[in-house]
């Protein structure tokens, strides 16, 4: 792994034991939580000792983009024919085609609003999740953003079931909030995976009125008459405890105003000294470009995140999505 990749990752690792600690802090020492500060901490150790991305079990290099899309695993594919080798690609294949056919309807546009969103995953399969479902008979614009913690296939499988999972509370017409919990209360009970998941769901009306859940991820950014405005967490991620409630933020968005939800792999990308984009640079962004139609305005952050990003490689998967308050 060359320094400017390995600098990539160093990074990317620090900031995942940062916030595992701030959430065995807040939670206490869950399992799931304890075990992946381990795995932080043992590939943080490898790389400070020159062992990082060497296979344990033949002792050959890992291809780097698989360390990228896999920063904590510590073999290659080493055991494995080239014929069986060449059949998981081809379930990786297949795994990618049905993602990308689980992705909602591009440009959607419904009861006054606009949308617009993109997805770019790392590798082969994605552990984000976006979702848009339109329900003509009451008039509202359900959104989704999530991102699954980790990658790979295991964080695609979580994807796909919160899919399901959300499509269904939807028609259930369930309250968002009910929704986020009802969603949580099923990954613990049936145990799917030892992954969690941080995700924003909400609500908008036909009326221009949003109501909005936060699970641990990164606040969406309102912008209206070229100010920017974070919309405040309120919850822990979905998947880690059960029982817990989450609230809702409610706010009312005019004609022009639009709400830009996105995944850390915006906000966490990196240059290849190792600098972070950071909140404050799509923010910035925001202001100068938040007049643009969705469309234009993905594309511009997506074209700023990479022309900071310059050749570094990109270690995460990236989606983002727009909803644009038309009336």
């Amino acid at each position: 792994m060359d320094a400017g990749t390995q600098a990539t990752v160093r990074v990317q690792l620090q900031e995942r034991r940062k916030r595992l600690e701030q959430a065995i802090s807040n939670v206490g020492e869950a399992p799931d939580l304890v075990r992946l500060l381990r795995e932080v901490d043992s590939a943080l150790k490898r790389m400070n000792h020159g062992a990082y991305g060497t296979c344990e079990v033949c002792r050959e290099k890992v291809d780097d983009d698989f360390l990228l899309a896999n920063p904590l695993v510590t073999y290659c594919l080493c055991e494995l024919s080239p014929q069986q080798q060449a059949l998981l690609q081809n379930d990786l294949e297949l795994a990618s085609r049905i993602q990308w056919a689980l992705l909602p309807r591009q440009d959607l546009a419904a009861a006054g609003w606009q949308t617009h969103f993109r997805y770019e995953p790392a590798g082969a399969v994605s552990g984000d999740y976006c979702d848009l479902v339109a329900r003509d008979a009451a008039g509202d614009l359900h959104f989704l953003v999530g991102d699954v913690s980790g990658k790979g296939v295991a964080a695609s499988f979580l994807m796909a079931h919160l899919n399901a999972t959300f499509r269904s509370l939807i028609e259930a017409r369930l309250a968002v909030a009910e929704q986020v919990e009802k969603a949580n209360r099923l990954l613990i009970e049936n145990k799917i995976s030892s992954h969690y998941a941080t995700m924003v769901c909400g609500r908008a009306g036909r009326s221009g009125d949003v109501e909005l859940c936060n699970a641990g991820h990164p606040p969406p950014l309102l912008v209206r008459r070229g100010e920017v405005e974070p919309v405040s967490a309120s919850g822990l991620p979905i998947g880690l405890f059960g029982g817990g409630s989450y609230t809702t933020s409610r706010f009312a968005m005019a004609p022009g105003d639009t709400l830009f939800l996105y995944t850390d792999g915006v906000s966490e990308a990196h240059d290849p000294s190792g600098a972070e984009y950071g909140r404050s640079r799509l923010q910035q962004l925001l202001r100068g470009s938040g007049h643009l139609p969705p469309g234009q305005l993905a594309r511009a952050c997506l074209e700023d995140v990479a022309a900071f990003r310059g050749a570094a490689s990109r270690s995460d998967d990236v989606t983002i999505l727009v909803l644009h308050r038309t009336g």
